[in-house]
């Protein structure tokens, strides 16, 4: 038996190189082929099952739905200017506040009806991570709408 180590003789690596993609694939075109990749399957295994109404439903959904990511995936992102943006920044910012007073009027409303036995500070004990999430869900809907307030407004042309 040998017991002395043989010393690992070092092999050359060669630099291999991965080939490059040739052309560049747009975001919303990624989210179109992989949203089908997932989608198809599922409507095909999910069809037979179904009763006839339901699947002809589902199928009319799924090309609707081919439709949909078809004209989505034109859009060029490259195109869209951050002022374009600036309605859509403000709808979610509202709905960020009107969904933080929402839920914050839903647990109140749970409190008083459905929980009357417990007083004030038990209320605030068994239920504040509700409270500081939906404070805060209304916070950054406020924030949201405090930075689109403060950011420069293009100048017009005369």
């Amino acid at each position: 038996m040998d017991f002395e180590s043989k010393a690992n003789v070092p092999t050359p690596t060669d630099n291999i190189e991965f080939a490059q993609p040739t052309t560049t694939r747009k975001p919303l075109e990624l989210l179109r082929d992989t949203e089908a990749l997932l989608r198809r399957p599922t409507v095909a295994t999910l069809s037979p099952i179904l009763p006839p109404k339901l699947s002809n439903r589902f199928q009319a959904t799924s090309s609707l739905a081919d439709d949909s990511f078809k004209e989505l995936a034109k859009i060029d992102l490259d195109s869209i200017s951050d002022f374009e943006l600036r309605p859509a920044r403000i709808h979610v910012g509202l709905s960020f506040v009107g969904f933080g007073a929402l839920l914050i009027l839903v647990l109140l409303l749970y409190l008083n009806t459905l929980r009357p036995e417990l007083r004030m500070v038990e209320q605030i004990q068994r239920y504040w991570y509700q409270y500081v999430w939906f404070v805060s869900l209304g916070v950054t809907g406020m924030f949201m709408l405090g930075r689109e307030a403060m950011r420069p407004m293009p100048k017009r042309r005369k």
